[in-house]
């Protein structure tokens, strides 16, 4: 008689094991496949968990095992290789593995739901519908649309085609259907390929030398560091159609899900074909849907923002990871990983390229272009005949600015709007003000449950706490004193539009920040306005300042980053400096010459001249023989302890304990800093405090983070409080 398999299922519970069943009963050997979804009992109820391997009854944990209910997938999920992945990065980040595999499904799976179909529905015109003239259909304006587009391609769509032009029409294409004008059909999506015949190459020489050195047969990294405006999407373009001749997929990771659409649209363009997007901003079955044109191979190209890494690819040859730099990429909350940095990991697992690619790389990538891990390939220049936009500083002490704008900053911004081109300014804070103040006794509006201030958010005459989230109504009177003269202090995105169309009535100004995108497509209809010259001021935040080509804007104006100077955190700096470049090259990208002008308190700081005067690559120069004198990253390996409780006392009592238990376990081969309180030590009414861990060994830190982290939770003090461990992190905060 066989000997029975047991059912070893990653299971999402804040637990750092796996958990043991019995085979279903009636359920044949051959379902049980590593890699599918299985529905188990655990606690009082069910989970959906993700079956890892089948062990015997001697490998097992020995207890009294309860049978699993299902099995919900015929087919794996998950290969062999993706179980591996995710194992060794559950195992890397320290987080419990049946959370790390529940972040890699999409929502549905998760819950345990069927799969959706990956058929493709297609409209076609019928014999009557090619006669109708959609001029004639009046107000159904979005019927006329779609019979106007079907008719102008041939008489046949895929239904995603028709949604990505004419947006959402489904109303439409069943309202034509009951007019006998379309029928559709439901169709297996397309083997890997493209639509059309390639696009004939339009590289520079230094474009075509960063493509052919991209070793594509093999595992290699690669920091193709570009000045912005350099082409680097070019490169990326050509990359990818190499894969597509070569029959393999490539996935393409972006920071924001703002940068998406327009990466889409030249995509696109350029391929054709097999195109698979995947980001929070889709709904949950569209997503879904995606996810498996990706995971069975008919994706040739995989667009997404960080959680697309974890997405299974049978024929990946290629990884992508633009804007490398941004902080976007590592997650702060849950399974904290770092999609980049497991971009590396998994092509060297696969055994492809990854390429990296920024105008400002981090100092962690590259410093192992310095030392021969990564293979540096430059593109110095800005393509066609854009030249670099000089930047200059502006000395804004002792001057008198009205929102934060100085007179030589407006008489530049007069200048540049009577030669019809655009400006741009840039402040990295949304909302009115962000200080609201009792002129009488000083009493100054806080948050209720941080150790924050409230900023003023005027269109809605609200108090917002940018950091927990709570709003309360604008106050009238002063709630110390009874005093009604509030006035407010600094300028956010709402008061700076607010002078500008003051001063500049005559001009259309498109503001971005998260208050004004929150709609869906709202951002999109504002990026189009300012490339069809609606708009000549553009105001915004960190939104406007990634990854947009905007050809008429010469002035960059921005209006406030001092505080990267003195942050209190050892990469404010770096990302001070990051910021600038990536805003000033939003100035000067087509035939006219760019202007940045950057107001400071501080221009003459040693750091703040080198990169005006020499550039980032100077810069970074610098930043890194500080970093490697002090030994920091990326001289150093950390991971950070956080506590948090709703009593003062309990995160230091818990990390007091931490490191007691640490200090045993390291034997002095890892430095231990703290514990201490948070930056901001009190948000959304929680107490918080940090434990630092450094050593200069990655395999040190890591031999104490695993016996360490899992013996946290048995800490008496660990029951009061809420803990997370962030290896390798990037904020302190």
């Amino acid at each position: 008689m066989p000997e029975q398999r047991i059912l070893r299922v990653a299971v999402p519970a804040p637990l750092h094991h796996c958990f043991d069943y019995l085979p279903p009963a009636d359920l044949s050997a051959d379902q049980l496949v590593p890699g599918v979804r299985v529905r188990v009992p655990f606690g009082r109820g069910e989970r959906c968990g993700v079956l890892l391997e089948l062990v015997t009854a001697e490998e097992s944990s020995g207890r009294r095992l309860k049978p699993a209910g299902a099995v919900l997938d015929t087919v794996p999920l998950f290969s062999a290789a993706d179980l591996a992945l995710l194992r060794w990065a559950a195992g890397y980040y320290q987080h419990p593995i049946g959370e790390v595999f529940a972040n890699a499904l999409p929502v549905r799976l998760r819950r345990g739901e069927p799969q959706v179909s990956v058929l493709q529905k297609s409209w076609t015109l019928t014999a009557l519908g090619r006669q109708q003239d959609p001029a004639r259909l009046g107000r159904a304006r979005k019927q006329a649309e779609v019979l106007a587009l079907l008719q102008e391609s041939g008489g046949s769509m895929d239904q995603a085609q028709i949604l990505q032009v004419c947006g959402n029409c489904r109303p439409a294409l069943q309202s034509l259907r009951q007019k006998g004008w379309i029928g559709s059909d439901e169709q297996p999506p397309g083997e890997l390929g493209r639509a059309h015949a390639p696009t004939p190459s339009r590289l520079n020489t230094d474009q075509q030398q960063a493509v052919d050195a991209v070793e594509s047969e093999c595992f290699g990294a690669y920091l193709l560091d570009g000045v912005t405006g350099s082409g680097k999407t070019e490169v990326y373009l050509a990359l990818v159609e190499r894969m597509l001749e070569a029959g393999r997929q490539t996935l393409v990771l972006v920071p924001e899900i703002g940068l998406t659409p327009q990466l889409i649209r030249r995509f696109e363009r350029r391929l054709g074909t097999g195109l698979a997007v995947l980001h929070s901003g889709l709904a949950a079955g569209e997503r879904e849907r995606a996810w498996h044109l990706a995971r069975l191979g008919h994706a040739a190209v995989v667009l997404g923002t960080r959680s697309a890494l974890l997405t299974p690819l049978p024929r990946l040859g290629l990884i992508v990871v633009d804007e490398e730099h941004d902080l976007s990429f590592k997650q702060q909350d849950g399974f904290r990983y770092s999609a980049r940095d497991l971009a590396v990991i998994r092509a060297q697992r696969t055994g492809c390229p990854v390429l990296l690619g920024s105008a400002t790389p981090s100092l962690e990538t590259l410093q192992n272009a310095r030392t021969g891990r990564y293979r540096h390939l430059r593109l110095p220049r800005r393509a066609g005949d854009a030249k670099p936009a000089r930047m200059d500083l502006l000395d804004i002490r002792s001057v008198r600015m009205e929102a934060g704008l100085s007179p030589v900053l407006m008489q530049k911004l007069r200048e540049t709007l009577d030669k019809g081109n655009q400006a741009l300014l840039f402040i990295n804070r949304r909302g009115y003000a962000p200080i609201v103040t009792c002129h009488a006794c000083g009493w100054v509006a806080q948050c209720r449950r941080c150790d924050a201030r409230m900023t003023l958010h005027a269109d809605s005459r609200l108090l917002w706490c940018h950091h927990c989230g709570s709003q309360r109504r604008q106050d009238t009177k002063c709630p110390e004193c009874g005093d009604t003269d509030l006035r407010t202090l600094g300028q956010g995105t709402e008061r700076v539009e607010e002078v500008l169309a003051s001063c500049f009535p005559e001009a259309g100004i498109a503001r971005i920040d998260r208050d004004t995108t929150r709609r869906k497509g709202s951002l999109d209809q504002l990026l189009n306005g300012i490339r069809k010259g609606k708009y000549s001021l553009l105001l915004g935040t960190q939104m406007l300042a990634k990854g947009h080509h905007f050809p008429d804007v010469t002035l960059v104006g921005i209006l406030d980053v001092d505080q990267g100077l003195f942050g209190a955190d050892f990469r404010a700096a770096e990302r001070m400096a990051q910021l600038i470049i990536q805003v000033a090259g939003r100035a000067g990208r087509a035939e006219k010459p760019g202007r940045v002008l950057i107001q400071t308190r501080h221009p003459d700081h040693p750091m703040m001249q080198l990169l005006v005067r020499q550039g980032y690559a100077a810069f970074a120069s610098e930043m890194l023989a500080e970093r490697e004198a002090a030994v920091f990253p990326p001289f150093s390996y950390q991971a950070l302890l956080r506590a948090e409780a709703p009593r003062e006392s309990a995160p230091r009592e818990f990390l007091e304990e931490a490191c007691s238990l640490a200090e045993t376990l390291a034997r002095g081969r890892v430095e231990l800093w703290g514990p201490v309180p948070a930056p901001m030590e009190r948000r959304a009414g929680r107490f918080r405090a940090h434990l630092l861990l450094q050593s200069d060994q990655r395999a040190d830190l890591q031999r104490l983070l695993t016996p360490w982290v899992r013996r946290l939770a048995t800490l008496k003090s660990a029951r009061r409080v809420r803990w997370s461990i962030d290896v390798d992190p990037q904020e302190m905060f």
